[in-house]
């Protein structure tokens, strides 16, 4: 089998049987709910368990190592508020509206008197008209979570091209509602203001950052089904010029103490970062859904707190803090000898790249 049959084989193996072993061997499910009962589950389990026991709120995560089809969840079908981990949809788009012509990086964006909104980001400081173009905008989304940027990306992109593409990706329990600090131009569904700005689940979450990490432009459906293949020439020079250009802004996110918190010790090489993330902040929410680039093979993390008892905005809030001993956890113990960043490029070593597209891209 080709390495791409090879990995989505594994994950569908994974959501058919639970944990898969390296060697191939199905072992019983790594799926924990709650506090492990004694004796069952993985050490793994255990000490997800005992985080999760010990925090101050609610959590639910979904993890899956790629190459090996080893996963790990604690409620990973829960939906959640997303916060801005929904922008992870909002690039997603823009890389295929991209990839089909319908957009273009240097696309010119005006930002005009009125256009800002308070919250994160640098654009609400900013003298207007100012004139960016498509790639600053996202750029500014997901380095910064900037929310102006997100809405001018939003209408750039349109809202309902992104919920007909997280529909396309067969995902049930993700929505975007509306655009940020502004007032709803539709009727909105009878949930939204139990989620707010969107809602999802870590499983499907950690779907949409996987597809940006193996660069699964163009396939309709859900990558756990496994009902697709990728090209067997591997990933074109155009697609992985376009999924490096999104690799390269989660790489360079700005807020690190989540995930990234205690792995960025680990990460001895030179070649950039070893995590590719996204997070997402509300007063009692803390999320990061990240590629993390482990020396045995790449994973990804999806992570939610929610109804935290801590709301404060401090680097040690308890929610942070959770999710970065959770991601420990999970690293130390999928890829004990640490992370190498040189890995983390599209297809994620895992799927041939364009000859040239790659490394450019990623640079």
């Amino acid at each position: 089998m080709r390495v791409y049959e090879i990995v989505l084989a594994a994950v569908t193996a994974v959501a058919l049987c639970g944990t898969v072993s390296a060697n191939g061997l199905a072992q019983q499910p790594g799926l924990v709910s709650g506090t492990p009962v004694a004796g069952e589950g993985t050490a793994l389990d255990t000490r997800l368990g005992e985080l999760a026991k010990a925090h101050h709120g609610k959590v639910a995560l979904y993890a899956t190592q790629l190459n090996t089809g080893k996963t790990v969840g604690l409620d990973p079908d829960t939906v959640v508020q997303t916060a801005s981990v929904i922008k992870l949809t909002i690039l997603f788009e823009a890389m295929e509206q991209v990839r089909a012509g319908k957009a273009h990086w240097d696309d010119k964006i005006t930002l005009q008197p009125g256009d800002a909104v308070s919250g994160s980001g640098l654009l609400l400081f900013l003298d207007t008209p100012q004139t960016l173009t498509l790639k600053d905008i996202l750029t500014l989304m997901v380095v910064m979570s900037d929310n102006t940027a997100t809405n001018l990306a939003m209408d750039k992109i349109g809202l309902d091209a992104v919920n007909a593409r997280i529909a396309w990706m067969g995902l049930k329990n993700t929505h975007l509602y509306k655009k940020i600090g502004k007032p709803a131009t539709e009727p909105m569904p009878e949930d939204q203001p139990k989620f707010g700005l969107g809602k999802t689940t870590p499983r499907e979450m950690a779907e949409v950052m996987e597809r940006i990490g193996l660069c699964a432009l163009d396939h309709p459906g859900m990558l756990l089904t496994g009902e697709r293949t990728f090209p067997a020439s591997g990933l074109s020079e155009s697609d992985t010029a376009i999924c490096g250009v999104a690799i390269k802004m989660l790489r360079n996110q700005f807020y690190r103490d989540t995930i990234p918190r205690y792995l960025e010790k680990l990460d001895t090489t030179e070649t950039g970062s070893g995590t590719a993330s996204k997070t997402g902040s509300l007063n009692a929410v803390r999320a990061d859904v990240a590629i993390v680039a482990g020396k045995t093979g790449p994973m990804v993390l999806s992570i939610f707190t929610y109804e935290n008892a801590d709301t404060g905005w401090t680097a040690d809030n308890e929610g942070e803090l959770t999710i970065a001993k959770m991601a420990k956890a999970i690293v130390e113990a999928w890829s004990p000898t640490g992370i190498d960043g040189k890995i983390l490029v599209p297809g994620l070593g895992l799927l041939q790249a364009g000859a040239t597209g790659g490394t450019a891209a990623s640079n």
